[in-house]
C-alpha cells in the first residue's frame, strides 16, 4: 500500500509562481536577487499557513542556483531550520553563530530559517543582535513569526520586513479546484467555497479540510457533503431562517433554533452567522457591492432573491440586534433565551399591528 502524503506536503510550493494570494512579496523577492539588492536579515511574518516558510525555502534554492546547472538540486546542505519555540536559550543562539562562520561547501549563500522567532528570549535575542546586523557574506538569515509585536525594536530595526496577507476566499478556492483536478475529484462550487471560508486565510488549513472532506466524501465533494463534516451551518438555514423572520412566524422561528441547538450547533456561533447573514443580504441589494460577497454562484443567487424581499431598515436593525445579542452572549445566565429574545424581536421589526409592506 502506497504511503499517504498530505496535500499540505504533497503540493507545497516549489517555485515562487506556485506561491498562492503573496504575489507583490514574491515579485519583490524575485526583483532583490536578480538585481542583487537582497537583504543579509529578512523577517517574514503573518498568520500561519500561508506561506512563510514555504518562501524561504524557495528564496534559499533561488539565490544558489545560478551556476549551478541541476535544476533539482535543493541545496539542503545550506538551509539551516531551527525552530525557535523550542531552541529559544542563549546558548542555542550562540551554537548558531559558531556555525555561521563556516563558509558553504556548495552554493554561495548559507541560509538559516528561524521559525517562531518570537519565542526568542530576551537575553537570545541581544545575542543575535550583532551577528544579525554584520553577518559574513555568505551568510543570509530569514526570520518567520505569526506575532511581530513580541519581537524587540532593535531586531525589527536590523531586518527588512515582509508582511504576508492572509489568503482569500477567492484564491483558496481557485487553488483548491486545482487540487481536486489534479486528484480526479469532482466538486461543487459551493463546497470548495465552505472549505476555503472555514481556513480563515490559511492555505495549509484549507488543504487539510480538503484531505478531511475527500476521505468522507470520496471523489465527489457536494456542498450537502461538505457542510455535514465540517459541522457548519450553511446558507440554506440562514435563508430559511431569515423567510421566517420576514413573515413573522415567532413559533416556526422558535422551532428552527430548538432543531439548530439539537445538531449540536452553539447558539454565539449562530447569532454571529446571521449578522453575517443580514450584512451579505445588504451587499447583495446592490450591484456595486456584489464583489464583497465571497461565495459561490448559486449562493450569490439566492441571496440576491432573498434581498429583493427585504429592505435595508430591517436588515440594519437585524444587524444591530444580532450585534448586540452577540457581545452579551458571554456574559448572559440564560444563553438560550437571549438568542430566542432576539429573534423574535427581529421578527417583530416588520409587524406593527398588521405587517407593514416591505419596500425593496
Amino acid at each position: 500500500m502506497e504511503q499517504f502524503v498530505v496535500s499540505a506536503r504533497k503540493y507545497r510550493p516549489q517555485t515562487f509562481k506556485d506561491v498562492v494570494g503573496q504575489q507583490a512579496i514574491t515579485n519583490t523577492l524575485l526583483n532583490a536577487i536578480e538585481n542583487n539588492h537582497l537583504a543579509s536579515a529578512l523577517l517574514f511574518t503573518g498568520p500561519r499557513g500561508v506561506g512563510k516558510t514555504t518562501c524561504a525555502r524557495i528564496l534559499a534554492r533561488k539565490i544558489n542556483q545560478p551556476g549551478y546547472d541541476d535544476p533539482n538540486e535543493d541545496f539542503a546542505f545550506n538551509v539551516f531550520e531551527l525552530d525557535a519555540a523550542s531552541n529559544n536559550s542563549v546558548d542555542d543562539i550562540r551554537n548558531l553563530i559558531d556555525q555561521v562562520r563556516i563558509p558553504p561547501q556548495t552554493g554561495q549563500y548559507k541560509v538559516y530559517i528561524i521559525d517562531e522567532v518570537h519565542m526568542l528570549s530576551s537575553a537570545a535575542f541581544n545575542a543575535f543582535l550583532k551577528t544579525l546586523e554584520e553577518p559574513p557574506k555568505h551568510a543570509i538569515f530569514i526570520l518567520a513569526t505569526t506575532e511581530k509585536h513580541k519581537i524587540i525594536p532593535t531586531i525589527l530595526s536590523r531586518c527588512q520586513i515582509f508582511d504576508f496577507k492572509r489568503i482569500t476566499v477567492k484564491d483558496a478556492k481557485e487553488h483548491l479546484a486545482e487540487v481536486a483536478a489534479s486528484q480526479g475529484v469532482q466538486f461543487e462550487d459551493d463546497a470548495l467555497h465552505i472549505i476555503a471560508q472555514k481556513a480563515d486565510g490559511a492555505m495549509r488549513d484549507a488543504l487539510s479540510i480538503f484531505d478531511r472532506v475527500v476521505s468522507f466524501c470520496g471523489t465527489n465533494l457536494t456542498r450537502q457533503a461538505v457542510t455535514e463534516n465540517l459541522n457548519v451551518l450553511d446558507y440554506e438555514t440562514y435563508i430559511n431562517m431569515t423567510d421566517l423572520l420576514l413573515d413573522n412566524k415567532i413559533p416556526e422561528v422558535l422551532l428552527a433554533y430548538n432543531e439548530i441547538l439539537s445538531k449540536g450547533f452553539d447558539g454565539h456561533h449562530f447569532i454571529a452567522g446571521l449578522a453575517s447573514h443580514f450584512r451579505d443580504l445588504l451587499v447583495a441589494k446592490n450591484i456595486a457591492t456584489h464583489s464583497l460577497m465571497e461565495m459561490g454562484e448559486a449562493a450569490q443567487a439566492l441571496y440576491q432573491q432573498q434581498s429583493q424581499k427585504t429592505n435595508q431598515e430591517f436588515l440594519l436593525k437585524g444587524i444591530d440586534l444580532t450585534n448586540d445579542c452577540d457581545l452579551k452572549y458571554k456574559t448572559s445566565q440564560n444563553q438560550r433565551l437571549l438568542v430566542e429574545l432576539t429573534l423574535m424581536q427581529i421578527a417583530s421589526i416588520t409587524f406593527d399591528g398588521e405587517k407593514k409592506k416591505l419596500i425593496s
